[in-house]
């Protein structure tokens, strides 16, 4: 008996002997009978995996089984777009359905699932705020009141570091709940991970974290990414821009050292690119506002795609019908241009922005970002 009680001690935080399952007690006021209730979890290769699916009977559903630790799951009814987005655990769990925005369902009765509330209440809260600056700054004319227009792009820009900031603050915070090693895990699925600063929050989690399956499984993962990571570590904020040299319209050879000012703007982008285009005409508003003050743009295009009849045709095109009178530069091979390659571009529209020594210190600012940047390194 004793040796028995030891090995149930011994077993991780989230399991005991007596074979812990969990049991979803569910609500779905507004349903019909029949209504298909699936839960989805995804697999170690990002595979969609069915846990179970039941059937609404006179508005409610139960489900049964068990994990083996806590874990993001998906559920969803038939009928209903989107899904529920919740932390699945080993307890008794009951959701209310909201049948108008089944994301703003209700789930109660689990540990990870409060800790996962307390990350989307700071994401709710700071974006309620950001709206209401948003509607200010869109309502303000930035001829007539310049200095109201700069606080408030400098007020939203705060407010979008902190949203994104959120989730790795939270780990930090909380290194004892397991929904942060599964928050660590979906963050990671995202383009622009932070991972070297994810890595040392992993290290701070609590040894039973990091010794479970799922931990093992994310500890991979990070060092997967890092060393990916390291392969463009060049391209951090803080580091010197690395110099190159491409044909401009004309033919010549323009270097990025040849054209460097107090601030530079490497701008990434292509005549068949829509996004791009939609963008060009608040670039050259801020480049119109500041070159002057010492403001320079060089943009690379990406044009040179296997569609395109006549690649320059069109880049030269673009640029005279979107009044870009900056520097521009090519060699037209789409993203196996050297210059993309250098910068690890994968998408468009891409920016840099650099400080007069050539350090970056920005990435792909948009609309009053940029402007807001632009305006505080040239005062400084």
């Amino acid at each position: 008996m004793k040796k028995f009680i030891v090995a149930c001690l011994s077993i991780t935080l989230f399991f005991n002997c007596n074979g812990d399952q969990f049991k979803i007690n569910g609500t779905a006021e507004g349903f019909a009978d029949g209504t298909q209730v699936m839960l989805q979890s995804v697999g170690e290769k990002g595979n969609e995996v069915i846990k179970d699916t039941v059937l609404v009977k006179n508005e409610k559903f139960t489900m049964q089984g068990s994990v083996e630790y806590p874990e993001v799951n998906f559920l969803s009814l038939s009928g209903s777009s989107g899904n529920l987005i919740f932390m699945l655990e080993n307890s008794h769990i009951s959701i209310e359905i909201n049948k108008e925005n089944i994301m703003q369902s209700t789930v109660t009765g689990s540990d990870t699932q409060n800790d996962m509330n307390k990350l989307q209440n700071g994401f709710r809260d700071i974006m309620d705020l950001n709206r209401k600056v948003v509607m200010d700054y869109r309502k303000t004319d930035y001829r007539t009141e310049p200095k109201k227009r700069d606080s408030l792009a400098q007020i939203i820009k705060e407010y979008g570091d902190q949203i994104l900031a959120l989730p790795l603050n939270f780990v930090k915070k909380h290194n004892d709940s397991y929904f942060s090693l599964n928050l660590i895990g979906l963050e990671a699925t995202k383009p622009k991970f932070d991972v070297k600063n994810f890595i040392e929050a992993y290290n701070n989690l609590t040894p039973s974290l990091k010794i479970s399956p799922r931990g093992v499984n994310v500890k991979k993962t990070l060092d997967s990414l890092y060393i990916e990571y390291k392969k463009t570590a060049y391209l951090d904020i803080g580091s010197i821009a690395p110099n190159f040299e491409a044909p401009s319209v004309d033919g010549k050879m323009i270097s990025l050292k040849d054209i460097k000012g107090k601030v530079t703007i490497i701008d990434f982008w292509a005549a068949w690119c829509g996004p791009c285009r939609k963008a060009n005409p608040n670039i050259v508003r801020i480049y119109n506002e500041y070159h002057d003050k010492g403001l320079e743009i060089i943009s690379i295009s990406l044009d040179g795609s296997q569609n395109q009849k006549n690649p320059k045709e069109a880049w030269l095109e673009a640029i005279e019908k979107d009044k870009l009178t900056w520097n521009h530069v090519s060699n037209l091979n789409y993203f196996s241009g050297p210059v993309a390659k250098l910068y690890n571009i994968n998408s468009i529209p891409a920016t840099y922005l650099l400080d007069k020594d050539g350090k970056i210190i920005a990435k792909n600012l948009r609309n009053y970002a940029l402007e807001g940047k632009v305006k505080e390194l040239l005062n400084n």
